[in-house]
């Protein structure tokens, strides 16, 4: 094909000057670039050397007729399109060339509109053809790349350390990356496209990936974390998400799965090793600190002021200390999974009723309102270990009284949210910056300002309530902001 810059490069073939000349006046004017030749030879010397979009070749020729020449075209110049000029020759003649591959054709003598209407319409053709070519290469590019992209993604997604597994929206597994087919034991010669079940052998999980892939997971937040032991016993956490479209339909499920066995052998050793010191602790200290209730007790208006501070100091110290071996110990038997001994029906808003009647002696002491909020109609019982609820409520009610300024309102919040009872336990109190909101619930870590830096506490009561939470099937969500307040908010499934 040409090149852009002769797109309108026209050669006239004829042996009448007449026709050259009077040709070339009308196709300058029309901003065409004119070549002329008055033999067939002549024109196909000029082709070799200067390439042409069109050429107007008359039939009727000395020496070389115009039948020879367009072959000759054809054979060397597959691009240039050929107006055939009929005078002399027959129709048939004129239809014989446009067999032979001429584009169109014009009759002697011919008006120059007639030329005009025939030459325009053949550089269009020649600007729609040359547009369908470069929108078939931009179409060869874009293939290219989508084929050197998966092929780039799909090396990355081989080479991924964890576990990559990718289902459509039937639940058929349609990728699978080796660290996925060593996880999960399955051959690697072992084709794709069944349905989840038949690769993932964890029911809880092969559910989860089946529902998410039929769309009935598109809230990304309500998705559960999933730990399961696979074959070789390691102990594997498979995170599951929808793979949504332009619409936000689902189109299938990605699962990530990672060996976890390491943390949770040390996990393990760390808990061990808590308990045992925690037990270790726990007879001196409750022993010491009898000693010296009795010491206090007995030599009272004996001591001086500053020797009963430092005693009452010890003593509180001492009970302090009691407390955390006492959260220790909690949290070593939630992460044993020795917690919820005794389930049965519990009315959970009687029995947050029990919580704010007893904790709001604390709140009166500080001039705070402690309040809660039921709906109307009775709320279905949780089949649940009271004890357990008992800790959860009465820490988040209990942090929210320490957390809040004198005069404050603490509201708790009970009501039905689909298949969950929600509680929500909120604060106008001091709040906290959202950065803070994700390490809450690690043990010991507590948020330190000028005003909260005297508030004494373990820093395990909440990672004891995030684990009771998550033992009972449960969510756990914080919203906080500085000098505004604080809210937990607890989902607990009615049928677990």
């Amino acid at each position: 094909m040409t090149n852009s810059n002769d797109a309108t490069r026209v050669l006239i073939v004829d042996d009448e000057q007449s026709i050259r000349i009077g040709s070339e006046r009308i196709l300058s004017r029309m901003g065409c670039q004119v070549l002329t030749a008055g033999r067939g030879e002549e024109g196909l010397d000029i082709l070799s050397k200067e390439p042409a979009a069109i050429v107007l070749l008359d039939m009727k020729m000395p020496g070389m007729d115009g039948m020879e020449v367009l072959r000759e075209i054809k054979k060397h110049h597959e691009g240039i399109l050929v107006i055939v000029i009929t005078g002399f020759a027959t129709v048939e003649t004129a239809i014989e060339a446009m067999k032979n591959g001429a584009y169109d054709f014009i009759p002697k003598p011919f008006e120059p509109d007639q030329l005009r209407i025939v030459v325009n319409r053949a550089i269009e053709r020649i600007r729609l053809t040359r547009e369908a070519e470069k929108s078939e290469q931009a179409r060869q590019r874009t293939l290219h790349d989508l084929d050197t992209e998966k092929s780039r993604v799909r090396t990355i997604i081989e080479s991924l350390p964890n576990g990559v597994l990718v289902t459509n929206r039937l639940g058929q597994v349609m990728l699978m990356n080796p660290a996925c087919r060593g996880y999960l034991g399955i051959d690697p010669e072992r084709p794709l496209g069944e349905p989840a079940k038949a690769y993932i052998k964890d029911k809880e999980l092969c559910e989860l990936v089946t529902e998410i892939s039929q769309g009935c997971h598109l809230d990304f937040d309500d998705i559960p974390s999933l730990e399961f032991v696979g074959p070789d016993e390691k102990y594997l956490l498979a995170r599951a998400r929808p793979v949504l479209g332009e619409k936000k339909e689902c189109l299938g499920a990605i699962v990530n799965l990672a060996d976890v066995t390491a943390m949770r052998v040390l996990d393990r050793l760390k808990s061990e090793f808590v308990a045992k010191v925690s037990h270790e602790l726990r007879s001196p200290l409750s022993t010491i600190h009898e000693q010296l209730a009795l010491l206090m007790n007995d030599m009272v208006g004996q001591l001086s002021q500053n020797d009963a501070h430092l005693l009452s100091r010890a003593k509180e110290k001492t009970q302090g200390l009691i407390s955390m071996i006492g959260d220790l110990l909690d949290i070593s038997r939630i992460e044993a999974g020795n917690v919820c001994h005794e389930i049965k029906p519990v009315q959970l808003e009687d029995l947050l009723k029990s919580i704010v009647d007893f904790m709001g002696a604390r709140a009166e002491v500080k001039n705070q309102t402690l309040s809660l909020h039921s709906p109307e109609e009775k709320l279905p019982c949780l089949n649940a270990d009271p004890l357990a609820l008992e800790s959860i409520f009465g820490n988040l009610i209990a942090n929210a009284i320490n957390y809040t300024q004198e005069g404050g309102q603490i509201d708790v919040h009970i009501n039905m949210v689909g298949i969950n009872i929600r509680v929500v336990v909120k604060d106008n109190g001091f709040g906290m910056e959202e950065k803070y909101l994700d390490k809450i619930f690690e043990r010991f870590y507590r948020v330190k300002n000028d005003k909260t830096r005297f508030i004494t506490g373990t820093g395990l009561g909440l990672p004891i309530v995030k684990g009771l939470v998550d033992s009972m099937n449960g969510i756990i969500q914080v919203e906080s902001e500085p000098n505004r307040g604080t809210m937990f908010t607890v989902l607990l499934p009615v049928n677990r």
